[in-house]
């Protein structure tokens, strides 16, 4: 993912994927005109359910019931049946490039599985245990958009995709380091149980947003976490051709850019949220440039 597109919202800040799916490269100049139609119409899906899990004042139940009955219409699409009359704006564009470009059913599912996940744990206040529950969110929060594209780009081969889940994988969790300051008043817990632990921080410390020398270096091992992610699927960037090779590596270097901005301020998330300006999309334009893919398949980066 992303492929995604790495230009910043209005408030300077990098897109995270679920937030109004921002990450979709709609009319972009990079992006394909031939594509711009089916990835308006995925962007269209995801923002939609995004907006349904989390915006409004619906209580989780009735969230859920939503989300049910969008997964029911997305399922009567893929079936080349009519969805009801709820999202037509959403399910007609869907159903189209469902048909014409065969969509894999199951990747939008997933990105459903994964607002249902946040619904639920975000009312019970849950958390995840360890690393390996946030990878599995990741899975089906942010990786389902990087091969959706993929998929677009006739890019289906085993390594590509595993360096785009690794890309997108990274991007999603720089965005949580990112926004700590934001979730956790919202009891969305994406710091793990077992790195809390690691760092012998009390989860209410971290809920208080209480700054503290522990809390820093569990940050930086976070964001050290997000940058191998980000790393070991940049070469992607240098192996695809033409506008979409491009727009990744502006992807790829828009993440690392935030990581810096996070290193930047002492790893101290927890009461800022750091955000990129204008001189940072000219730094991440500059090192796209200067990307090179080295022969042992690990990236190059310019700094």
């Amino acid at each position: 993912m992303r492929p995604v597109t790495p230009h910043p919202h209005r408030d300077g800040a990098v897109p995270e994927l679920h937030d109004h799916y921002e990450n979709f490269p709609v009319a972009s100049w990079l992006c394909p005109p031939k594509l711009r139609t089916p990835i308006a119409a995925i962007y269209g899906f995801a923002r939609t359910a995004d907006d349904i899990a989390d915006e409004g004042d619906a209580d989780a139940p009735g969230r859920l019931r939503d989300l049910a009955a969008f997964r029911a219409d997305l399922r009567a699409v893929a079936a080349g049946h009519a969805p009801s009359t709820r999202w037509i704006p959403v399910f007609r564009p869907l159903g189209v490039a469902m048909r014409e470009w065969r969509l894999p059913l199951p990747l939008l599912e997933d990105l459903l599985d994964a607002f249902e996940q946040d619904t639920r744990m975000t009312a019970a206040g849950a958390t995840h245990a360890d690393r390996a529950s946030l990878i599995d969110y990741c899975r089906r929060s942010a990786n389902p958009v990087g091969r959706l594209l993929l998929h677009l780009y006739g890019i289906d081969d085993a390594n590509a995709l595993a360096r785009s889940d690794a890309v997108c994988t990274g991007l999603q969790l720089a965005n949580f380091w990112q926004d700590l300051s934001v979730d956790l008043p919202r009891a969305r817990h994406y710091v793990a149980d077992e790195d809390l632990a690691r760092f012998g921080i009390d989860r209410r410390t971290l809920q208080a947003g209480v700054d503290t020398e522990a809390t820093r270096r569990l940050v930086a091992d976070c964001v050290a976490w997000a940058r191998a992610e980000l790393l070991a699927g940049a070469p992607l960037a240098c192996r695809i051709p033409g506008r979409a090779g491009w727009e990744l590596r502006l992807v790829v270097q828009g993440g690392l850019r935030i990581l810096d901005r996070i290193e930047g301020l002492g790893f101290a998330t927890l009461g800022r949220r750091p955000k990129l300006g204008p001189t940072d999309v000219f730094v991440m334009g500059w090192r796209a440039l200067r990307m090179r893919s080295a022969s042992d398949g690990t990236i190059r980066a310019a700094t």
